[in-house]
């Protein structure tokens, strides 16, 4: 999960001169801590993509998958997955970054957050230091990190559904395997590069597919127009107060979502309410943007429908974890 925070405007007048956060090293530890933690999770991908229907007939005991693990190939695409997620990810926080550096507002370098979640990490963020006071400004930083990820992520996703593959059913009752939820971009080359396959048959993307289906993802939570993620600060340099009622709207669209695709939602609607609906206002909040700009921010709506997931994980709605639970 990216977040950027910003402080609200409070003063007129020149934004500080650039500089980066002397305490750099927080930065590289959290990185290389994240990178550890992605290349584990690709060894889990990496084994499931190789050996697919192999574990699904014959689920091995723990000297065969040691010895599956230590797999050179296995090695490998584990490390590439960790390489374009992470280059996709720190792509995204540049794109803001370097956006900031142009406008001389004084911002962070980018945090990675590792954690033993099933893509190894929750993501990345920037912390803006200056308050951003131009429409113009907040527009560009908005839109720079989208943008980026997702010019990133869609040529490593058609290129890894190229080297993915389709297996027979696998029986659910004797392996637990996650199912995955596909957004509309991954739908439309999935149907031109799996034109004849049975419809009963699961494709198992390639780690490198998987890495531009996260950062898909990505692309797609950041750009809920809300508070101050980047899809807030899209809006309102859109919109401007009208996108306090779009906020409202999504909050309520999340708790429904929550209850008929994926729990998780609930917990990006606790998120939004923390960090507030609202976003701080500009001083030129009445100036319209160019037509430019309104152009590649129609674009980026446009990103937005192709890259959303309703259910990330199938079979985590409301009701199945409530079934799961009580019966």
């Amino acid at each position: 999960m990216e977040e950027e925070r910003q402080e609200a405007p409070t003063q007129t007048g020149i934004a500080p001169a650039f500089s980066l956060k002397k305490r750099i090293w927080l930065n590289i530890v959290l990185f290389v801590i994240t990178v550890f933690s992605t290349f584990f999770v690709g060894i889990t991908l990496s084994l499931n993509f190789k050996y697919s229907e192999v574990l699904a007939q014959n689920p091995p005991n723990a000297l065969d998958l040691v010895e599956k693990i230590r797999d050179p190939q296995v090695i490998s695409l584990s490390i590439i997955y960790m390489v374009v997620l992470l280059g996709i990810l720190l792509g995204h926080e540049l794109g803001h970054f370097l956006t900031c550096r142009y406008y001389k507002i004084n911002a962070t370098l980018p945090y990675f957050i590792p954690a033993p979640t099933l893509i190894g990490t929750l993501g990345a963020f920037i912390k803006i230091k200056s308050p951003i006071t131009r429409k113009q400004q907040l527009f560009d930083i908005g839109v720079a990190g989208p943008l980026t990820g997702f010019i990133l992520s869609v040529p490593a996703l058609v290129y890894g559904l190229s080297l993915s593959k389709a297996v027979p059913p696998i029986p659910r009752d004797e392996v637990f395997v996650y199912v995955f939820g596909e957004p509309l971009i991954l739908k439309i080359f999935g149907a031109m590069i799996f034109k004849n396959i049975p419809p009963d048959y699961s494709i198992y993307l390639h780690p490198i597919a998987f890495a531009g289906w996260v950062g898909i993802l990505v692309t797609a939570l950041n750009l809920f127009p809300v508070g101050q993620l980047d899809g807030g600060h899209i809006s309102y340099a859109l919109f401007g107060k009208k996108s306090r009622n779009l906020a409202r709207i999504f909050l309520g669209v999340f708790i429904a979502m929550g209850i008929f695709f994926w729990v998780g939602w609930f917990i990006w609607a606790f998120l939004i309410l923390f960090l507030g609906l609202r976003h701080p206002r500009v001083l030129d909040e009445e100036v319209h943007l160019s037509p430019r700009r309104k152009f590649i921010g129609y674009t980026v709506i446009l990103i937005f429908i192709l890259s959303f997931i309703p259910d990330p994980i199938k079979g985590l709605n409301l009701f199945d974890v409530l079934k799961e639970f009580l019966f």
